[in-house]
């Protein structure tokens, strides 16, 4: 695939890359035209006409078979059914009435085998096996109804619109400012009210796409990731909680914008935004896109990961080159840092992801395979695992102790792009097919994030952020997409006695 500095993150696939062109030019969709006679009637050969009536004709004989087959498993269940109930009501009984097992129930012939004692069947415990395997007492209704619990909601609390591109990542303050940020393809990052869902600041220093966006621990930093090769470094210049405004480094061009154009084909509204255009620090160092980059724990490094299958350890201060971190075998597609521990990971396009450890005077590094395709993600969680997202479609929790195998495998039905984990150890999966589930550590689905009636992302989801830590937010979740939005969400998760719903908060 080749490699355009400028233009910044690669969509995944060839679909993406048709996305890519649509999102460019969104008046070269797609169309199919007919041509048509003076009568109206399709211009259709009549051979083609009489192989589609034939092959019409085969699918619905194929629906007449699978509807017949299903009304005679439904007569077989039924009949089961009502041998058990005769056989429950008379456990004297050990065959079913009629004389006859049905097949695949019929005893085990002789006497099983145990520690050299053989045990035969009671009639008894014949009656509860064919009980247990073919009377339902829970029927179909009754499991449907267990999922459709009331305790989980997901609300559409905020839109932040504002990009005139796809917008790559979301991002969460963590020095409890409430603030968010976002890195676009339109060469800009934004920080956001959570509030009030208003731009605050806009950084413009770089000339290729901004891939990633991530703030520094515990001071008002934000180091960003390009396509023009380079990360830059920074201040997150806006008013804080007493409404002060923070102060600007010399070095740093601010201005004023008087109107911001949103950029939405339905939307042009101004709004007065900070506009910074010069970094506090540029990191240089890739020879190929920069697609994301991220704080070491303790803010004095910071780490990037390129496209040139390199990840680097740069001096926050300085700007220097610690260290060049080598092994993968193609494109980087994710870096992420411990937020208490010198451990990252970084996840690459050869279907691996590896764990470098700093808490040494030198680094080890261990490598985790199990997926099948890109891995396009990988995050710490708040225990000692690792969740990894993939475009085989899968999501895999990793124990940091054992990497020979996965302890929990999640299939899904589309690629996963940068997904996160809540304090309560929920995964937030974003989607290509613009949805976003969200499953717990052990696999268990939780729910899925409405889509429809004009809320939700019209287009392939690329981040989600959780901000559980700040109770007092009225949005808890963040989501990013192709679709130039960024949405905030309020998620109301089932308490462990399951009878009242609780806000995601930290442990």
């Amino acid at each position: 695939m080749p490699q355009d500095g400028i233009t910044g993150k690669p969509p995944k696939s060839k679909r993406k890359k048709n996305l890519a062109r649509l999102r460019s030019n969104p008046d070269s969709d797609f169309q199919v035209s007919y041509t048509r006679g003076d009568d109206s009637d399709p211009v259709l050969p009549s051979s083609f006409r009489g192989r589609l009536y034939e092959l019409f004709g085969q699918i619905e004989k194929e629906f007449e078979t699978l509807y017949a087959e299903n009304l005679t498993l439904k007569d077989k269940i039924d009949t089961l059914n009502e041998q058990l109930e005769r056989e429950v009501s008379n456990p004297n009984v050990d065959r079913p009435q009629g004389g006859e097992y049905p097949e695949g129930s019929e005893p085990v012939s002789g006497k099983a085998t145990t520690k050299g004692k053989r045990e035969s069947l009671t009639a008894s415990q014949l009656s509860q096996k064919i009980k247990s395997t073919y009377k339902l007492k829970a029927s179909t209704s009754k499991i449907v109804s267990s999922f459709k619990t009331p305790t989980v909601v997901c609300r559409l609390i905020h839109e932040y619109i504002g990009h005139r591109d796809g917008v790559w990542e979301v991002s969460i303050s963590r020095c409890g400012v409430p603030i968010i940020a976002t890195a676009s393809a339109d060469h800009t990052a934004r920080l956001w009210s959570i509030q009030t869902g208003a731009c605050l600041l806009q950084y413009q220093g770089h000339s290729g796409s901004v891939n990633s966006a991530r703030f520094h621990p515990t001071q008002d930093l934000v180091v960003t990731a390009s396509g023009d090769q380079s990360a830059h470094i920074w201040r997150a210049a806006v008013p804080n909680i007493a409404g002060e405004q923070t102060k600007y480094s010399s070095e740093e061009e601010v201005e004023l914008s008087e109107k911001e154009d949103h950029g939405q084909e339905d939307a042009d509204v101004p709004v007065n935004s900070t506009v910074i255009k010069n970094a506090l620090l540029e990191l240089h160092g890739h020879t190929g896109v920069v697609i994301s980059a991220d704080w070491l724990a303790g803010g004095d490094h910071i780490t990037t990961a390129s496209w040139d299958r390199t990840a680097n350890v740069f001096d926050a201060q300085t700007g220097e080159l610690v260290n060049q971190l080598v092994g993968h075998d193609q494109d980087l597609t994710n870096i992420s840092a411990h937020p208490t521990q010198k451990l990252l990971v970084t996840s690459s396009k050869d279907t691996t992801f590896r764990l470098w450890d700093f808490r040494e005077a030198i680094h080890s590094v261990s490598v985790f395979q199990g997926h099948t395709e890109s891995v396009t993600t990988a995050t710490f969680t708040s225990g000692d695992k690792v969740v990894s997202g993939s475009d085989d479609r899968t999501v895999k929790v990793w124990d940091l102790k054992n990497m020979r195998s996965p302890l929990t495998t999640i299939r899904l039905d589309s690629p996963v792009n940068r997904l996160a984990v809540s304090s309560q150890h929920v995964i937030a999966i974003p989607h290509d097919n613009r949805h976003v589930h969200l499953y717990d550590v052990t696999g268990a689905r939780i729910s899925r994030l409405p889509r429809g009636n004009r809320q939700g992302h019209r287009r392939m989801v690329c981040s989600v952020a959780w901000a559980d830590e700040q109770p007092q937010l009225r949005s808890n979740l963040f989501t990013c997409g192709f679709d130039r939005m960024t949405l905030g969400w309020h998620v109301t998760l089932p308490t462990k006695n399951d009878s009242k719903p609780s806000v995601l908060k930290p442990n």
